[in-house]
């Protein structure tokens, strides 16, 4: 896999006006082509706009599926927005680490299952199901 030749800032505000333009299938595509471009996902979660948000979900989810063997590589970008100061992003880290499902991520769930905010404990608790559920699969 050839990763793409362009500066990393450029590269993650193209991905993201996609995502919240709608052109989901091409930045699948993208991210099928180059495994590299999961260390983004941590950085895409934390963009302030829905439409991103929701996208990189459904590119998580999608990818889960059509690219199993790269979608663990995302796990690394997502760790440090588990103990971010943002409620928000904490939830959104584990939601995600939650939809990959790799049971390496399960240590650093239960350092927050106990969070201040009642909605990140919820989904902590719902990610750690989600995982263990896969591994018993």
């Amino acid at each position: 896999m050839e990763s793409f030749n362009i500066d990393p800032s450029v590269l993650k505000k193209l991905i993201a006006d996609h995502i919240e333009d709608g052109y989901l299938e091409n930045i699948i595509d993208m991210f099928k082509h180059d495994a590299s471009l999961y260390n983004y996902v941590g950085e895409l979660i934390t963009d302030e706009r829905l439409r991103v948000k929701i996208g990189v979900s459904a590119l998580i989810e999608t990818l889960r599926v059509e690219d199993p063997e790269n979608v663990s590589k995302a796990i690394p970008s997502l760790f440090p927005l588990l103990k971010d100061q943002n409620p928000i992003r904490r939830g959104d880290a584990a939601h995600i680490l939650g939809m990959i499902g790799n049971k390496d991520a399960i240590p650093f769930l239960k350092e927050i299952e106990n969070d201040e905010n009642e909605n990140v404990r919820t989904i902590v608790k719902e990610a750690i199901e989600e995982i263990e559920s896969e591994i018993s699969r």
